[in-house]
């Protein structure tokens, strides 16, 4: 067998590199999105307990954070 012919068995056409891209982006953007909507609710019991304690504020960084990374990737995500 050549090396060519191996070569061309393993390639895929363009369009179905870029299908499958978008394939796994979509739902990985759908999460992020739905993430970056419902983190805000755990602010609350946050905020309600207090931000006295070093592990609270931490927590609350920590979900600040996540909050704008989720954001970041979920911000182009589209429902149709």
């Amino acid at each position: 067998m050549s090396n060519s012919s191996t070569n061309e068995w393993l390639a895929l056409p363009e369009a179905s590199l870029t299908d499958i891209r978008e394939s796994i982006l979509t739902p990985v953007r759908g999460l992020a999105f739905w993430t970056a909507i419902t983190l805000p609710f755990l602010y609350l019991p946050l905020l309600a307990y207090g931000l006295e304690s070093p592990a609270t504020r931490l927590a609350f960084l920590a979900l600040i954070t996540c909050n704008a990374v989720a954001l970041l990737i979920g911000h182009s995500y589209s429902r149709s």
